[in-house]
């Protein structure tokens, strides 16, 4: 093996901090340069910044976490704590952590308002924002074309209020098979064709261990967050990508934010899922690089 052509290794710190309120926070950094925080959606894990974390820890410091409740991360004591803005407030404690000033933040779907909630607290630590397949507020009307998860929502919350052990059962049964992977990837959270069903597969699998006890408050704030007011008020560079076939998020809320964002770029992915990341990597990391060097 010539060792003058082989690429280096990149090293992996992990480690935990506790948070403003006392909840243990899994994080991991990796490479050397100017810092990036990836942030992903609700009930996902790092794994849907695979492809990004391997591109860019290459030539910046990467960061990902997992969101209280989430894998590593530990669940907050009191239930009140789950909100966006509490995540919001870990990512500011991340940075103190971290011993960092500013960074850039890449945020996908529910980790866009966790963002925004974020921005909210502590505008000062963001040198940059790029939205993926992201919104500002309540996402669910019309998901997926239909007006039904709301109901539905409501229906699993008082039910499970009901019996806990259940319906936890229900849910990770629900969730990790390939029947409910398959209708996830037709209803646009990723696209069949290109999204390796290995990564759908462990997404699937990472949903099925959050409980509903954790889900289910998360996802009732997200329902009640209205992050347009502190998305007027962003002043830094922004990049809003948009997946063209995304049913989860339409491009209806990209189109929002960046009416909201003065001077925001907007990018189209064509044939783009909800997890574009996912289907295109390469494309998005170009054009989230050329974002990252325009903005010095």
């Amino acid at each position: 093996m010539n060792k003058k052509n082989s690429l280096p290794l990149i090293q992996l710190n992990t480690g935990t901090f506790k948070s403003y309120d006392g909840t243990s926070i899994y994080y991991e950094v990796r490479g050397k340069g100017e810092p990036i925080v990836f942030v992903y959606g609700i009930a996902c894990l790092m794994n849907h910044w695979k492809y990004q974390i391997d591109h860019f820890s290459k030539k910046f410091q990467v960061i990902s976490f997992d969101l209280r409740g989430h894998h590593q991360s530990g669940a907050p004591i009191d239930n009140q704590e789950l909100t966006l803005a509490a995540i919001g407030k870990d990512l500011s404690c991340l940075m103190r952590t971290l011993g960092l000033k500013k960074a850039h933040f890449v945020g996908h779907s529910f980790g866009v308002p966790v963002m925004l909630a974020a921005y909210g607290d502590s505008p000062s630590v963001f040198k940059s924002l790029s939205f993926v397949n992201g919104f500002s507020k309540n996402p669910i009307k019309g998901m997926f074309g239909l007006d039904v998860v709301e109901p539905l929502f409501h229906f699993v919350k008082s039910q499970f209020e009901k019996n806990p052990t259940l319906w936890n059962a229900f849910w990770r049964a629900a969730v990790d098979n390939q029947l409910a992977m398959f209708f996830s990837t037709i209803a646009g959270g990723f696209n069949f064709q290109l999204t390796p069903f290995k990564d759908i597969e462990i997404y699937a699998k990472g949903v099925s261990q959050i409980p509903l006890e954790i889900f289910l408050p998360l996802f009732e704030d997200m329902m009640s967050f209205n992050g347009d007011p502190i998305a007027s008020t962003i002043s830094r560079p922004t990049l809003i990508m948009s997946g063209q076939k995304d049913m989860v998020t339409p491009q209806k809320f990209q189109n929002d934010l960046h009416a909201l964002i003065s001077g925001s770029q907007f990018i189209t992915i064509p044939y783009g899922s909800h997890c574009c990341q996912l289907d295109f990597p390469d494309y998005v990391n170009l054009k989230l690089e050329e974002f990252l060097l325009g903005v010095g």
